[in-house]
Formats: structure tokens, sequence, C-alpha cells
């Protein structure tokens, strides 16, 4: 199996289009025609990651936080970005990161600490608008419920936890062919009516090229009339962070040793208690602390995230218990994520989790 069979399946999962402007998710290393040897899943890639990739005969890391964040002007193994491609390129070992395209889906990032921690009725935190379009076509009558069915096989009409929605009008469409062109309807030089359908769809916009090669390979017509608009619309699977319910309230230092155990860390930061138990949760991980105004009015009485800042916990406003777990402690699941979702597809193929701990902080 090639790279790019696997590169092509994450990305129908949480493409790239998905990531932050500043981010450098994709493939750093390495070539997507190389035959796959197996996969490694990691949080970070260190020089001990690769080394441990290439002792497992492993030839792709998928990692979560790109190894190049920003530009490298010199690769002279002077510091840990450094030796990490050295060892990656002198090894064959292609790297792939897939960072906040899987914070940016509710089945990402958050959607496995929800998980972990037991939440219900979960919903994307802060919504992306922007990401949605709306297709509309214009198809013979009888050749319309094909069309529309092409349509949602290739990944139109899904609205939240519905599938194959869509709007549909029948009204007379004219068109008139000139001297070249065989119409699938009518003559050449002769103006034809046609009674037709007018099919609307909303999809992702990053499926559009997608969703017009389906169009174009099912529509009779030689020339398809189509539109294209991008809408406004929030995108309720798409966006920064979740939130959810616990099954059962809790007190906040009940909740808060459930969190040392749940993320296996001897140590929490967070604001004063509020007095508040403890029921509907925000989620975010990694440095997620420019979402508390979003917690606070999701109506959660408790915000998990990392990289907090000291002046950023009085954003709390002693409404909410803002608690800081650590960057690795909240993203050390992505872990298992990205192995679970590769072996479901891939269950033949060496789909391995890294045994480097790759966390930079110790607690003393």
């Amino acid at each position: 199996m090639k790279i790019n069979a696997i590169l092509q399946y994450l990305e129908s999962m949480a493409h790239r289009s998905l990531q932050e402007s500043y981010d450098n998710a994709g493939l750093i290393t390495g070539q997507q025609d190389w035959e796959c040897t197996g996969v490694l899943c990691t949080l970070d890639v260190t020089e001990e990651v690769v080394l441990e990739a290439t002792h497992k005969k492993v030839n792709l890391i998928v990692a979560h936080h790109p190894i190049i964040f920003k530009g490298l002007k010199k690769i002279n193994g002077h510091n840990y970005v450094e030796k990490t491609i050295i060892a990656a390129i002198k090894n064959d070992i292609a790297i792939y990161a897939i960072h906040t395209n899987l914070d940016n889906i509710i089945n990402g990032v958050n959607g496995k600490i929800a998980t972990l921690l037991g939440l219900t009725e979960t919903e994307i935190l802060a919504p992306q608008s922007g990401k949605l379009k709306k297709l509309f076509t214009f198809a013979p009558v009888k050749e319309a419920d094909a069309i529309r069915q092409a349509l949602f096989d290739a990944g139109a009409g899904h609205i939240c936890h519905y599938s194959e929605c869509s709007f549909n009008t029948e009204g007379t469409g004219t068109f008139k062919g000139g001297e070249n062109t065989a119409p699938f309807v009518g003559k050449p030089g002769v103006l034809h009516r046609e009674q037709e359908m007018k099919i609307e769809v909303i999809f992702p916009a990053f499926l559009q090229e997608k969703i017009l090669k389906a169009l174009w390979q099912v529509h009779p017509y030689e020339e398809v009339a189509y539109d294209i608009v991008e809408l406004a619309n929030h995108h309720p699977a798409i966006g920064a962070g979740i939130v959810g319910q616990i099954p059962k309230a809790m007190d906040e230092l009940a909740f808060l040793q459930k969190l040392k155990e749940n993320f296996g860390t001897p140590v929490i930061k967070h604001t004063k208690l509020t007095g508040r138990k403890i029921q509907r949760v925000a989620i975010c991980g990694g440095a997620g602390s420019f979402l508390i105004s979003n917690a606070l009015a999701a109506g959660a009485e408790a915000f998990i995230t990392a990289d907090v800042k000291y002046h950023e916990f009085f954003d709390a406003n002693d409404k909410i218990l803002f608690i800081d777990v650590g960057h690795f402690e909240s993203e050390q699941f992505t872990i298992d994520l990205l192995q679970e979702v590769l072996e479901q597809k891939f269950p033949n193929f060496a789909v391995l989790k890294t045994e480097v701990r790759t966390n930079p902080v110790f607690y003393y």
C-alpha cells in the first residue's frame, strides 16, 4: 500500500483546509508514492521517535504536532527539530502531521477527550462559519433521482444527524444547442423546453471538487448548469472545542480528582472553587484559553484546557472552574485516536503507538 492511501483517508476525516492559517499540517518529509511498511502514531516527533520507527521497520510517522512549525533556514543538527529532520531523511521516514484540522472536527482531539470523560450531548464549543456551500443544479425530471443519489454518495446533503437532505423544485428549463452540439434532449438549433428538477444540496466546502466530479459523471447534459454559493451558516461539526454533559453532577474537588486520574497528572492548575456542582463541561485540548468566553456563554461550570497564562485565569471572573491540565496531558489520547481510526480502516496493516513519552515537562 502506498503512503498516499493512508494520507487520503486521514484527510477525508480531517481535511487540511480545516487547519488554522498559522499551522503546518500535511506531509513534512518523505514521498506519497512510497510503499508504506507500517505506521507509528505519536503526539510529537523527536529524533528518538524517528529511531523507534526505524527499529520497528515502519516508514510513516503520523503525528499530531508538526515537527516543522516555522521556516527552517539551516539544517545542521543544532536543535531537536533539525536533528529530527536529519534522522527522518537519513532513514527514509515520512512524517505526516494532522494538527489543528484534527482539533477542528467534532470526532477529533476534543471528541476523544469527551469520550474519556463520559460526556454526552456533545457539540462544538465555537462552530466555524464559511465551511459550508450550497449547490444548485438542474436536471431532467427522470434523471433527478440518480443525480441526487450521486451527490449524496459524494458527501452532500448532511445536516447534523440527518443525511440525504435536499430541496427540489420542478419547473421548465429552456435551451438551444449550437450546430456542433449533441443535446441529450431536443435538436441542435431548435429552442427546447424541458421539465426539469432544480436540486439544492449543502456540502462541506472542502468536498467541492468531489461533488462536482460526481455531478459531471452522472448528469446526462453536455453542458451541466449549476451554481455554488458559500454559506454563512455555522458548520455544526467543525470548530474549536467541545461542550457536553457528564452523567451525574459532581463536587468540584471530586471532579478535579477525577481529572488527575483520567489525565495521569500529579498536579492540576485551576481557578478558585466556585461552590457550584459540575455537570456541563467545556473542553479544548492544547492551548485553548481563547475559548473561555465561549465556555461561559455555553453555560459550562468547568472548562478544561492547557497552556493558560497567569492573567488569563482572571477571565473566569469567578463564574467557572477554569482548569489547566497540561498540554501533553490534554492531547495524549490523540495517539490512541489515530491508531483506532487507522486500524479500523486498515485492519490488516501495522499501526503502532509510540512507546516514547515525548512530554518535555516533568513534575517534582
